[in-house]
This record gives structure tokens, C-alpha cells and sequence, in this order.
């Protein structure tokens, strides 16, 4: 109840401030007409009118003023002096706004009444969000506005672009105007001198058009690419700081789609849509100056196409936008699809699936098409309901201009001028609305950006500590883990672990057991849920991330190459590091006799992935990556399973042996970890066993019992 008071009573004063307005106007025009100064005079009357109506609204509303109709105030009070000021501009002398007659005046005033109310409600109204996820998205005109920020370095392009746009609209105008002139002078009053002005003129302003066309394109066009270039870095830079946890519960596709799709749309948000709109509401209020002045009753009766055309696509844009989330969500859908095929295409030629997983694509597309073809079925059907409308108004417009002509009020040239500007209006309101439904969706593009871009990681990148020496001595204390995706299933449970200086520590166990998660998370790619992981007695949080990428390494069962050379690979990360350090880590991982037999050495392409080379090659060049940093800590996990027994021996006897690197060595491999300095048995989240082969061999625990299955497996 209280809101409903306090809308009637801001509807009450907007009122009563209107009325008082239309007063003022009406007074003060002869005198603001005898003035010298014209322009200042009437952007005087225009901050009059302004403070008076924002203080009738501030008293009578009980000493407020509401944002939206200030706004709707301040517009109605500037926009006859802008609009005076353009045709002074322009050469215009006889508009509707320049009438120093009564109803010259209350034209005018009808005329700014109307299209400042229909700005405030499209201000208003436009950026509401359809789908109602208020509380979890920000409002899409605080993200307009974020948008528009985001173009600073692009300002002067802007600024240029909208100038040349002003320039294109005005001139564009213009030659419809002299058109007019140009045919009555080809009926029996031909006047030669003003057949050629007029068509002089013409050319003129067809020129003018042409250059401001050209030059809105190129520097919008040119900001457009700087923008995108430019946030595209700053969301890919922002993606690969999260944590590895936010990947885990978020689609690749959709992460990528924000790049390729979303941001180009968010750009055309500001350049593209704003473009059109300035272009087409400077061309409809210019256009509309013209039409008033030839005939009022034909253009109230041109303008009764607005409401119904605004109602059919405000009905048509609120099944689309629903429509086209479906069908982008759709596109995501079908692109991950085919990420995940192709990523994994030998495991499908193996199983011989390509027949199933070809179907399982086109089921997507086929979901996608159905999806665009009831959008764009809904579209057509909209915009023919539309032109329809149009059709029947232009005719009767058609119908009355006749019973003019006959009566002497209007001349064909003036008809012909009429039609032309009939016919950009009725373009120019369908394409207003048609933009004000697509910056919905540009700045619904521009919301899933700045999700990601407010995006802090859940870990803590803060750390500075980076000392001159590092022993490497590792504690995993009551360590308690679960991963984002499956939060309901404990994988580390009041987990302890003591990792000796220069000491090889061999963690067995059963699949699924969190042997890969310790290494996940001493390489701090995920943060316990409880308990502490202490480097050298400190926490690895307050460690300097950069420092601990060196001296911490992690060579992992099935590592990533990037494509590039094997030198690239090797020294992936590091700035400065020469061709000696990169053959002496590679000589070191078993890899530069099979390297060097190669065409090009270290020069040789590894491939998309490292498909170019051998999956034990592939282990050999990432143990090598890994060396090439000398880390303090070594994580080996299941790097043996590839290599043959030779290069196995040599890894476990020449890699992991200094006496000054702490080694863990993850494996299921029981045959070579005899010579560990000490085996964990983990299970069910926590340690079961520990001590070495001998000591839990006497046990008769969880290791002999996995030692007697080996061996009978073996035999």
C-alpha cells in the first residue's frame, strides 16, 4: 500500500511540474523569440525550466527527487534547445520548434514531451532482466555503463566515430529535403537558379554523406578490434589465474564460447548498437522536424504505426531472448561435444565408434537448428505482422495526401519529400526497437565476462617468501580433502605424511586412494579443507607461487606437451635458459640419445599435444622439463609405467638418487621401489602402513598381501 502512495504521489508531481513547464514555455516564448542571442537564450530558458521542475518535484514529493524522473525532466527541458540549436546549425529556419506562433509552441513542447518520455521509459525499461536472476547478476545497466568504461582507451575513435555519424545522419536528411525542391522546379514554376542550388546542394550533401558514412565505419570499426583485443587478453589472463577447482566445475566450451562469441557481442555494444541508435534518433527527431513542418495530420498519422509495432516486438523479444539463451546454450553443448571427440579420436577409431559418436553430434545440431529454426520463425512472423501494419498506414497516409494536394495544401514535391521521410521514419522506429532488443542481449554477453573477470581464485597468490637456499623437507599435517566436483566424497581424511631430505618416499596403494592428490596439492593446485602442507617448516601459502613452480616439480602419468619444438618444451616457463641446461636435463631424463637421433634434435616438432612423438617419449621430454628447473622436491607419478626397463632403472637410479632432492615416487609398480628410503601405504583417505620393504614385508600387512597378488598376477 505504502508503494502504491508513493507512485501516485511522484506520478502527482510530475505532473503538476509538467503543467507548470507548459506554462513557463508558453509565457516566456515571444520574449525568448525577440532576443539577439538566440542559442543562449534558449539554453537559458532551458536550465530555468529544469531547476523549476526539479524543485516543484523535490516539494511536492516530499523532499525527493527520484532518479528516473529527474531524468525524464532534465531531457524535456534541454531537448528543444538542442533541437534549436541543430537547425540553427544546419540552416533551417522554418521547424516546429522555431514557430513563433501558439501552436507552434505547444507542438514543439508535445513533440520533446513525447520522444523524452519514450527515451526515459526506453532507459527504464530496456535493461530489465527477463529471466529474473536479479539477486545472482548484475543489473544490465550497471553492466551497460561497465561496458562503456571499458572504452576509455578507445575514446578519441569514439568520439571521432559519433561525430562523422551526426555528419552522415544530417546530410542524409538533408538530400531527401532537397529532393522535394528538385521536383517542384521540374513542374511549371521551374526557376533554373534554384533548380541548380538545389541540386548542387544535393551533391553536396550526398558528399558530406558518403565521407561520414565512410568515416563512422573505419574508426568504429578500429575501436571495435582494439576493444575486443583488448579484453579478450584481460579475460584470458583472468581465466588461467583461477584456481584448477573452478575448471573443474566449469565447461571448457563455456569458457572458450566467452572468447569467441561473447565478448565480440559485448563489443557491439557500445560501437555497433550505439551507433545505430545515435544514427537512427538523430535521423528520427531530424526527420520528424521535417514531416511536422509539412503536415501535421499526416504525421500524427504515420506515427499510429509506433504503438502497435512496439507491442508486437515487445511480444516477439520476450520468446526470442528466451530462444536465442536456449540456442547459444545449445551451441556450447554441440562445440564441447566435438572438443570431447576429437581430443579423444584414437580411443574412438579403437572401439570403432564413429558411427555412434558422428549420431551423438548430429542429435546436438539437430537440437540447434530446431531451436533457430522457432526463432527465426517467430522472428519472420513478427516482422511480417509489422510490415503489414505498415502497408495499411502507408496507404491510408497515401489516401489523405491525395484530398491535400487537391485542396492546395500540399505540392507533389512536398508529397514526394513526405514519403521519403515517411519511409526512413517507419525504417528508423522498427530499427530502434529492434536495437533496443539486441543490447539486451550484447549486454547479457558483457554480465558472463565480468563474472569471470570479478572472479577472485580461492587460493591465495599473495605469498613472498622466496629464500636463497631450500633444504625441501615436506609435511603433510591431518590433511583433509574433497574435490569440488564431488564434494560429498572425502578423498583425504586426517592424512600425515613426512617426506625426508634426500630421501625417496614410495606411495602405494590402491586406485582412488588420493596418492595423485597429494601431489596436487603439495603443487598447491587445490587448497586443503583442513590441516596444514609445511615446506621447510612453513606454510606453502606464504610461499612466492613463481618460486615454488621452480623448486617444487611434478611430472605427472600422462603429461602435456604444447605444440612447439622439444627445446620449447623443455624450457616451457622459463625465460633464460640455455641450449647446455636444456641437453643436461634431457641427458639427465633418459631422452637425448632418442632427441639427438632425430632429423632436426631439438628442434624437432613435437606435435598437437606431443602426438608426434612416442607416449614414452612424451614421459622422457616432461621428466626432462621438470629437471631442467632443478626442484628441491621431486614428484614422480606413474612416470614408469611408460618406459621400458632400462630407462625405468636409470630414472630410479641416476634421476631420483642425489642425496639432496626430496623424491616422491607415486606408482603402482611395486618391483621398484624395494630400494625406497621409506613406503606409505595409503588408504581409505589416511596412511595405513609406513617403514621400509623389509619392515612391512615382516609386518604381513597391506603391502604383502598387494606384493602377493603381484606376484601371483606375474605368474
Amino acid at each position: 500500500m505504502r508503494r502504491k502512495s508513493s507512485a501516485l504521489r511522484k506520478a502527482f508531481a510530475v505532473t503538476l511540474a509538467l503543467v507548470a513547464d507548459a506554462c513557463l514555455v508558453h509565457g516566456t516564448a515571444p520574449l525568448v523569440r525577440a532576443g539577439s542571442l538566440l542559442w543562449l537564450s534558449v539554453w537559458l530558458l532551458a536550465l530555468i525550466r529544469c531547476c523549476l521542475a526539479l524543485t516543484a518535484v523535490y516539494l511536492l514529493n516530499l523532499g525527493q527527487v527520484p532518479p528516473a524522473p529527474a531524468r525524464f525532466l532534465a531531457l524535456h527541458s534541454a531537448l528543444p534547445a538542442a533541437l534549436e540549436s541543430l537547425a540553427a546549425a544546419v540552416g533551417l529556419g522554418d521547424h516546429p520548434c522555431g514557430a513563433m506562433s501558439a501552436a507552434g509552441v505547444a507542438r514543439c513542447w508535445m513533440m520533446c514531451a513525447g520522444l523524452s518520455l519514450a527515451a526515459a521509459l526506453f532507459w527504464e525499461g530496456w535493461l530489465l532482466d527477463s529471466r529474473g536472476a536479479k539477486k545472482n547478476r548484475q543489473k544490465l545497466r550497471v553492466l551497460f555503463m561497465r561496458v562503456v568504461r571499458m572504452y576509455r582507451p578507445d575514446l578519441a575513435l569514439l568520439l571521432g566515430g559519433f561525430g562523422f555519424l551526426t555528419l552522415a545522419a544530417v546530410c542524409e536528411i538533408q538530400i531527401r529535403f532537397y529532393t522535394g525542391k528538385v521536383i517542384d522546379n521540374l513542374r511549371d514554376n521551374y526557376v533554373p537558379d534554384e533548380f541548380l542550388s538545389a541540386l548542387l546542394l544535393m551533391g553536396v550533401f550526398s558528399v558530406g554523406s558518403l565521407l561520414g558514412t565512410g568515416g563512422r565505419g573505419g574508426l568504429l570499426m578500429w575501436a571495435i578490434n582494439s576493444f575486443m583485443c583488448r579484453v579478450k587478453g584481460k579475460l584470458f589472463r583472468a581465466q588461467t589465474k583461477q584456481e584448477i577447482a573452478f575448471f573443474d566445475t566449469t565447461k571448457i566450451g563455456e569458457l572458450t564460447s566467452l572468447l569467441s562469441k561473447d565478448i565480440p557481442l559485448m563489443a557491439q555494444t557500445v560501437c555497433l548498437n550505439i551507433n545505430v541508435l545515435l544514427r537512427t534518433l538523430i535521423k528520427s527527431v531530424y526527420t520528424l522536424i521535417f514531416m511536422l513542418d509539412l503536415s501535421w495530420t499526416l504525421t500524427c498519422l504515420v506515427l499510429m504505426e509506433v504503438p502497435v509495432t512496439s507491442l508486437i516486438q515487445y511480444i516477439a523479444d520476450k520468446h526470442c531472448q528466451r530462444l536465442t539463451q536456449a540456442t547459444h546454450d545449445s551451441m556450447t553443448a554441440a562445440n564441447e561435444t566435438a572438443n570431447e571427440i576429437l581430443s579423444a579420436v584414437r580411443t574412438v577409431r579403437s572401439f570403432n565408434a564413429e558411427k555412434h559418436e558422428a549420431r551423438r553430434y548430429d542429435n546436438k545440431l539437430s537440437e540447434t537448428h530446431r531451436l533457430k529454426s522457432r526463432r527465426d520463425t517467430l522472428r519472420v512472423v513478427s516482422l511480417l505482422v509489422q510490415r503489414l501494419t505498415g502497408l495499411a498506414i502507408y496507404v491510408l497516409m497515401l489516401w489523405y495526401a491525395r484530398l491535400f494536394i487537391q485542396r492546395g495544401h500540399m505540392t507533389i514535391g512536398n508529397l514526394v519529400s513526405f514519403i521519403l521521410y515517411q519511409s526512413d521514419i517507419g525504417h528508423n522506429i522498427r530499427t530502434l526497437i529492434y536495437i533496443s532488443s539486441h543490447m539486451v542481449n550484447s549486454v547479457g554477453a558483457a554480465g558472463k565476462v565480468f563474472e569471470v573477470l570479478d572472479r577472485q581464485p580461492q587460493i591465495r597468490t599473495d605469498g613472498e617468501l622466496a629464500p636463497d637456499w631450500l633444504a625441501g623437507h615436506v609435511i603433510f599435517r591431518h590433511l583433509k580433502f574433497t574435490y569440488p566436483a564431488h564434494p560429498d566424497v572425502a578423498v583425504l581424511q586426517d592424512f600425515s605424511l613426512e617426506l625426508p631430505v634426500g630421501q625417496i618416499t614410495a606411495l602405494v596403494g590402491v586406485s582412488g586412494e588420493g596418492k595423485s592428490t597429494c601431489a596436487s596439492l603439495l603443487k598447491r593446485l587445490y587448497e586443503p579443507h583442513g590441516g596444514q602442507i609445511l615446506l621447510d617448516d612453513v606454510e606453502l601459502e606464504l610461499y612466492d607461487c613463481r618460486y615454488l613452480s621452480k623448486k617444487i616439480a611434478v611430472v605427472s602419468q600422462e603429461p602435456v606437451l604444447f605444440s612447439g619444438s622439444i627445446r620449447y618444451n623443455i624450457a616451457y616457463g622459463l625465460a633464460d635458459c640455455s641450449l647446455d641446461a636444456i641437453q643436461k636435463a634431457a641427458f639427465q631424463a633418459n631422452a637425448h640419445d632418442f632427441i639427438t637421433q632425430l632429423k632436426k634434435g631439438y628442434d624437432t616438432e613435437v606435435g598437437e599435444g606431443g602426438s608426434l612423438l612416442s607416449k614414452s617419449e612424451r614421459q622422457r621430454v616432461a621428466i626432462a622439463r621438470a629437471l631442467v628447473r632443478q626442484p628441491r622436491v621431486l614428484v614422480l607419478d606413474e612416470v614408469t609405467s611408460s618406459l621400458d626397463e632400462h630407462s625405468q632403472n636409470k630414472v630410479l637410479q641416476d634421476l631420483v638418487r642425489p642425496s639432496d632432492r626430496t623424491v616422491l615416487l607415486i606408482t603402482h609398480n611395486l618391483k621398484n621401489i624395494e630400494t625406497a628410503d621409506q613406503i606409505v601405504v595409503i588408504g581409505a583417505g589416511s596412511v595405513q602402513e609406513r617403514g621400509t620393504h623389509c619392515q612391512l614385508m615382516e609386518k604381513n600387512g597391506m603391502y604383502c598381501k598387494m606384493r602377493e597378488t603381484l606376484a601371483t598376477a606375474g605368474s
